[in-house]
Parts: C-alpha cells; sequence; structure tokens
C-alpha cells in the first residue's frame, strides 16, 4: 500500500513505491523509490513496449535530406536586410573613434550600429581599473567593433569596409606559456569576474589573480582538496608523474552562429540557430529592456551546436539594434572566420599530474595542477573527472585560468572533461603498466565508486573487450615494421542532468488526433522523435501519427540542448502529460462503451476499446468524434528525481551519473608520424534508450568528434599579429569519411528507477573517452606515451624519439 510523504511546494506529494531497477538482461532487482502521487506507473522494459525502444527513422529525416527543413540561414521575411560585422585587426587594442559617416551614406545602407557592450568575455572586477572609454577595449583580433544593415549581403559587406575606426594599439600575449609569465603583455589591467551562462564556463567569484593567471579554482562543490597528498605518495608503492598537453579546439558547426532579428512595434521576434531557444530570449529581454513576453524566438532546426550557441552574442546584439533602427528584419550569418575566431572553442590545457597506487592497485594519491586558456573568457578548467571517476583519499586538483589575447572559449562538448580525461585515463594505463596489471584489471579494482554509471562501466567493460577482442592484445611495440598496430581502453565519466523548469504539453483534438509542444530545440539529436515515441506509447500510436511542436519560446519551457538534458529533462513530462490527458480521453469515451469503467479504456494500433472485449475496439478518430469533447489539454512539468538531487536548480544534477567505455585500434607509421584510427567499440549507457538509432548515432558522432580532435584539429596562433592562420576549413583540419573509423555500439538498457521514462543523455560521455583510448592505443602500438595532442606527425614524431 502506498504511502504518501511530504514533498516539495512545487511537487505533488509523494509516495512509495516498489520499482525495477538495474541492467536489463543481467541484474535486475526491486527497489522502494518515493514517486509523485500523479505519476504514471513504471514503464515496462523496452522489449514489452510499442514504440519506446525502436529504432525508428527521425521525423524530419525526409525534410533535412530533401532540403526543405528551414534553418535560420534559410528564413526569409519581406524587406528583409542582411548585416556584416566591422571586427578589429589588431589583438589588443584601444579605440580612440569611430566614424560611420561613409558607410550610411553607401547607397543600400539601412542602418548603422556601433557596438558598446560586449558579451562573451571576463570583466573587470573594479572597473575604475582601466581608464574610461565609450567604446569596450580591443582584446582580441576579431573583435566585433560595429555593424551595418543593407539591402543585400554585397552591400553589408562592402560599407563594413567604410567604417574607420581609429585604434591605439597595446601589448598583446597569445600564447598559454608566454601569458603565464610574470613580464607578459597584461590582458585585463585588473581581477575578474566571469559568472557561468546558459552554455557553462565562467568560475567561482573572488579568486585571486596575478597578471593573466587566475585561480586556483578547485571546480564543482565537494571537490576542495582532501587528505594529505604528501603522505599519500610516500605510501605509494608506484607514482607516475607526467606532464600533458592538449590543444585549442574550435567548434565548427555545418551552420555558423546567426539570427534573423525583427522588431516590428514594441515586439521582437528572433530566429536563431540556437542550442536555448529561452536563452536567446532572456538576454533580448535584458539588454533591450523588454518584457519577455514581447519577444519570440523560433528555431525550427539548428545546423549543430556543441555548446557554443546560447543567447544573443555580439553579433545578435547588433542585429537586434540594427533591426530596431532600420525598422526592418536584418539576418545576420557569421562567415566561417568569424565562426573560427570569435563563436567559441574547447580551451587547451597544461597539465601536470601525479597518481600514487599500492601493488594491488589501490590509489593513495592523486595531485593535479592544471592551467589553460579560454582566451578573454574563464573556465579553462579540467572538470570533474578526477575528483568523480575513482575513489582516492588524498585528492587535490588546482585549474586556473591563463588570460590571453584570442576569442573567447565557450562550453564544448563535455566541456574539461575531454581534456581532464586525456590525461587521466592515460595516467591510469601507465599506472597498470607499472603495477603489471591489464589495464581493464586495474580499473575492476579501483572503479568501485558505488554509483549506477560504475555499474554500468563494469558490465561495458566486459562486453566491449569481448566484441572488441581485448584478448588479441599484444605487448607494447610488437610490430617489427614501420606501420605498428596497438589496442587502448579508456572510460568516460559525464554528469546526469536535469532542468526541472521543463514543461511539456500534450493536446488531443476532437478528430483523436494526438499533439505535443515543447519549447526546446532539437539541434540535430532528434527531440521531434523522441517526444513522439513517448506520446505514441501512451495512445497506442505510431510516433509518425503523433504532432512535435517545438524551437518557439509561446510553447512551454524547455531545456537548453547542452549537458546532455534534453531527453533526461523532456519525455519523463511527455509522458506524464500524456497519460493525464489518455486517462481524461478514456473517461469521455467510457460512456461509447456502454458506461465501461475508464480504467478498463485501452489505446492500441489507433483503436480503442475496453480491456476483456477487445473485438469491439473502434477506431479512435471515430470514437472522438462521437465524444464531441472539444479538445483536451494536459500540462506536466518535470519532477525532481524519486531520489532527489545532489544540486538543485534550474540546472539539476542527479545523485548518479552516465558512463561508458571506448576500446580503440590504432596504427602508427613511425617513419611518417601518421596515426590512423582503424577501429573503435563503444559500450555506452543513457539509462532507457528511447530510441536506439538516435543514441548510436549520438555516439558515433562523438566518436567522430573525438578522433577529429586527437588527430587533427588545433587552432593556430601566430605570436606575432595575433592572429588565427588556419581560421578556415580547409587549413583548420578536421576528420573526414576516409579517416573515420570503423565505429561499433553496445548500448544496454538501464533502469535507474529515477523518472517516469528513465531516459537520459549520452552526447557527452561519448566525446569523453576517445582520445584518451587512441593515446593508450599509441603506446600499445610503439612503447611510447604520447602526451601532447592532437596526435599529428610533428608531435608524433617527436614522442617516438622522446
Amino acid at each position: 500500500m502506498a504511502t504518501d510523504n511530504q514533498a516539495p511546494i512545487d511537487q505533488p506529494p509523494l509516495r512509495s513505491q516498489s520499482l525495477l531497477y538495474g541492467i536489463v538482461g543481467q541484474e535486475t532487482r526491486q527497489v522502494t523509490r518515493q514517486v509523485p502521487a500523479d505519476e504514471p506507473p513504471q514503464l515496462p522494459v523496452n522489449a514489452e513496449l510499442r514504440s519506446i525502444g525502436k529504432p525508428i527513422r527521425r521525423l524530419d529525416a525526409v525534410q533535412k535530406v530533401t532540403g526543405t527543413a528551414k534553418y535560420t540561414f534559410d528564413v526569409q521575411l519581406p524587406g528583409m536586410l542582411y548585416a556584416r560585422q566591422v571586427v578589429c585587426p589588431w589583438p589588443h587594442a584601444k579605440v580612440i573613434s569611430i566614424d560611420t559617416s561613409a558607410a550610411e551614406s553607401y547607397p543600400g545602407v539601412r542602418a548603422v550600429h556601433v557596438l558598446e557592450t560586449l558579451l562573451q568575455t571576463a570583466r573587470l572586477r573594479d572597473p575604475e581599473a582601466e581608464a574610461r572609454n565609450k567604446y569596450p577595449t580591443v582584446r582580441f583580433a576579431g573583435q566585433t567593433v560595429a555593424a551595418v544593415a543593407a539591402e543585400t549581403q554585397r552591400i553589408a559587406d562592402q560599407a563594413a569596409k567604410l567604417v574607420k575606426v581609429e585604434y591605439e594599439r597595446l601589448p598583446h600575449v597569445s600564447e598559454l606559456v608566454a601569458a603565464m609569465d610574470d613580464e607578459a603583455p597584461i590582458v585585463f589591467p585588473g581581477p575578474v569576474e566571469q559568472p557561468s551562462t546558459a552554455g557553462g564556463g565562467g568560475a567561482p567569484e573572488g579568486l585571486p589573480q596575478k597578471g593573466n593567471v587566475r585561480g586556483p579554482n578547485f571546480g564543482m562543490p565537494g571537490m576542495t582538496p582532501t587528505g594529505d597528498i604528501d603522505q599519500g605518495l610516500a605510501e605509494a608503492d608506484v607514482v607516475v608523474e607526467a606532464e600533458y598537453r592538449t590543444q585549442v579546439q574550435t567548434h565548427v558547426p555545418m551552420e555558423t552562429h546567426g539570427i534573423v532579428a525583427d522588431w516590428r512595434d514594441d515586439e521582437l521576434t528572433i530566429y536563431a540557430s540556437t542550442q536555448h531557444t529561452h536563452s536567446v530570449r532572456d538576454e533580448a529581454a535584458e539588454y533591450f529592456d523588454l518584457p519577455k513576453s514581447k519577444i519570440r524566438v523560433i528555431s525550427d532546426f539548428t545546423g549543430g551546436g556543441f555548446g557554443a550557441k546560447y543567447g544573443i552574442n555580439n553579433f545578435g546584439l547588433l542585429a537586434i539594434h540594427l533591426s530596431q533602427k532600420a525598422g526592418a528584419p536584418v539576418r545576420m550569418m557569421l562567415d566561417r572566420r568569424e565562426e573560427h575566431v570569435s563563436a567559441g572553442n574547447r580551451p587547451n590545457s597544461l597539465q601536470r599530474v601525479r597518481i600514487g597506487a599500492k601493488q594491488d592497485g589501490t590509489l593513495t594519491a592523486i595531485d593535479v595542477i592544471s592551467w589553460g586558456t579560454g582566451g578573454i573568457a574563464g573556465g579553462a578548467g579540467i572538470g570533474f573527472c578526477y575528483n568523480a571517476l575513482y575513489p582516492c583519499p588524498n585528492m587535490r586538483t588546482e585549474q586556473y585560468d591563463v588570460f590571453t589575447n584570442a576569442g573567447p572559449c565557450a562550453a564544448f562538448r563535455a566541456p574539461g572533461q575531454v581534456q581532464g580525461i586525456f590525461s587521466l585515463e592515460q595516467a591510469m594505463d601507465e599506472l597498470a603498466d607499472r603495477l603489471q596489471l591489464d589495464p581493464i584489471m586495474l580499473r575492476e579494482r579501483i572503479d568501485t565508486k558505488p554509483t549506477d554509471d560504475m555499474l554500468a562501466r563494469a558490465h561495458e567493460r566486459k562486453i566491449a573487450a569481448e566484441r572488441f577482442g581485448w584478448d588479441r592484445r599484444r605487448p607494447p611495440n610488437s610490430d617489427a615494421g614501420p606501420v605498428k598496430r596497438g589496442m587502448g581502453m579508456a572510460q568516460a565519466q559525464w554528469v546526469y542532468v536535469v532542468s526541472p523548469p521543463t514543461t511539456v504539453e500534450v493536446r488531443i483534438a476532437d478528430d483523436g488526433s494526438v499533439s505535443v509542444y515543447n519549447s526546446a530545440q532539437d539541434i540535430g539529436t532528434g527531440t521531434r522523435t523522441v517526444l513522439a515515441q513517448v506520446v505514441a506509447e501512451e495512445f497506442g500510436l505510431d510516433a509518425e501519427n503523433i504532432g512535435v511542436y517545438i524551437g518557439d519560446t509561446r510553447f512551454p519551457w524547455g531545456p537548453p540542448s547542452g549537458g546532455s538534458r534534453v531527453t533526461a529533462s523532456v519525455t519523463a513530462p511527455a509522458r506524464n502529460a500524456a497519460y493525464a490527458a489518455a486517462r481524461d480521453l478514456a473517461a469521455r469515451l467510457a460512456p461509447l462503451f456502454d458506461d465501461a469503467d475508464p480504467d478498463d479504456i485501452f489505446f492500441a494500433g489507433g483503436k480503442v476499446g475496453v480491456r476483456g472485449n477487445e473485438g469491439a475496439a473502434r477506431p479512435l478518430k471515430e470514437a472522438a468524434k462521437e465524444a464531441k469533447f472539444g479538445e483536451i489539454s494536459k500540462l506536466a512539468k518535470r519532477h525532481d528525481d524519486y531520489e532527489g538531487f545532489v544540486l538543485s536548480g534550474e540546472t539539476s544534477i542527479s545523485r548518479h551519473g552516465l558512463g561508458g567505455v571506448q576500446f580503440a585500434e590504432v596504427a602508427v607509421d613511425v617513419e611518417t608520424g601518421v596515426v590512423k584510427v582503424e577501429r573503435v567499440v563503444a559500450a555506452s549507457d543513457c539509462g532507457r534508450p528511447i530510441n536506439p538509432k538516435l543514441v548510436e548515432s549520438q555516439v558515433i558522432g562523438g566518436i567522430i568528434q573525438g578522433v577529429s580532435y586527437a588527430i587533427y584539429e588545433d587552432r593556430i596562433m601566430d605570436a606575432t599579429s595575433g592572429h588565427q592562420l588556419n581560421a578556415n576549413v580547409d587549413q583548420y583540419r578536421m576528420v573526414g569519411s576516409r579517416e573515420t573509423p570503423e565505429i561499433e555500439v553496445l548500448l544496454i538498457e538501464q533502469i535507474g528507477a529515477q523518472s517516469s521514462t528513465d531516459a537520459r543523455g549520452i552526447a557527452e560521455a561519448s566525446n569523453v573517452a576517445t582520445s584518451a583510448a587512441i593515446a593508450n592505443a599509441f603506446y600499445n602500438a610503439t612503447g611510447k606515451r604520447i602526451r601532447t595532442l592532437p596526435m599529428n606527425p610533428a608531435n608524433v614524431l617527436a614522442a617516438l624519439s622522446a
């Protein structure tokens, strides 16, 4: 018998329920959870469901492959103008004057605006530390100064060149180690702060700052140093000590950043290539002093977003100003150079690591100090993997931001974790080698934190090792010829994030058609399809029969597409709203079946009927029309996890997490320094997979991006000019189809007994372990450690000759 318990004020009463928990097909058991009283019963395992868990095709697949999907670049409005930014060519400068008269008088130009508020940058703690100026100080080459709106893109491009800006050039520094020097040019003339945003970044307030170096930052809550590092290292039988370097990686989405701003009268409509419609709306409301109700943000399709597409950004700020001035819609799309230089990047890192262990593998001490540069922005840490993955009694992770005259960093698919796991999992591999333990065996001994993601990784290690053929792994440097092959593995860890404000509406029209509404945007991950599958399950319909309406702030509040949170946030309220709507519909249709008990009404295969008399089932559309109920609408909010959160707020973090294990096989040509990743096997968990095909697609995408990061991508800065030399898609090398390895994805179905769907995200975890697995395979192939990314020929040959 369920018993009611006290619940938070915004939550319904709770009741104790016995729920299934564990990995389906392996070990499951019943656990007791506190479940909101208005939630539906727990779903059966996927094999027993009709829609959820089935690998159906994306609902928008045809639109995308035929070119009918409308991205921000495709938006065409009557009278629309086209904008181009004016950017500074110098990496550090004071703006003396700006003359826009020539641009304003150029035929076809409708508006010019000079930027006086700069976004995407750290801000001085004391504004008086810098001489006052009406124009923001330029701190990187490519920083936005002004913008022009004109009747055609060509006119806007030409007119932007006519804006005359007088600068006073200042000393600059664009390289990490050089910026750490006490004599280095100063990027900010005093300590700075940068709060985190919807896209992450930032750092705790009040950290010490000396010159360009800010910190130490110990990371997330609960990550302060523990124990005694010196004692732990003294107790160790083996100490691994090494230095690791990772590079700056830019986001390079298929669709560059951009918006179309349409300010008519007192209302503003924004079409945005964004990862969060509400962050765009909220920033626009703040900077233009508009009520949120007067701003509508629409994002039908977004051509990729890996963490940098939040808010309005500087280009959006300008586009809105230009639209207001011109009284017409204005489109501002970044070109490829602007995208590389100013739209965001994954910071680099310099990490010094010491790890001590007993002969049996027990960890005695972990000591890490890291420096990284996010250019003129904070947030260049190495994540929380050292504190979260393996238990250790003596732990210290010091992380420092180093400011340089370069474009600002932004969140990028598992921010910090990718850099941190590259060093951590290589150090663990080296530790296993020193202890003469198989790398999997070492992890079996130390991966013991009592969480369900740890349990998942244990199973994943087993199934992935078997599928990969780990037993074929040979000693390091076993091949005699110039091409040497090797195998490596690494583990991933990411947080299970939820946005509790998420609200979903489900409507049933009087013809029996069902639709679902949420303002979350689909950045290519399949949000439309997942919502349709969850709602279809409650009505016995095919997902294709569900109308899905998303990407519009006039719909109920939706989560940002970041942190692997969308599926975890939207599916539970979608199911809850659909369940409530289905029960309401059942009550209205019961009189059509001889006043049957509404609890006996079922929906299946597009029909409605009464249990025990299935032969009398009728088409749902026919029954709905006869019932004449008008419309049914139900709203449901994302409740807290059944076991609560470890950190609560608009972004809440579960007590559980996400795991993953990857195995890689590489070929290394020791004469040319060319590394080829030939094969990757990834075992991944995301709770209950709503659509296995979409989950596999996410994992494959994460691995490809991880291979690209490990082998190819590298922002090249010229120290003399402060310019990025490869700000294009030609010289900025990325993985292509010929470099993509054979990839096999193994999914597990894990019931966590945390929500009405138990679905979680996968995007971050799929990207975290790749570079470390490749680096460990490199060691197995060559007998040499490569501790510097990317693994291009120069770095490979240097590692081989070390």
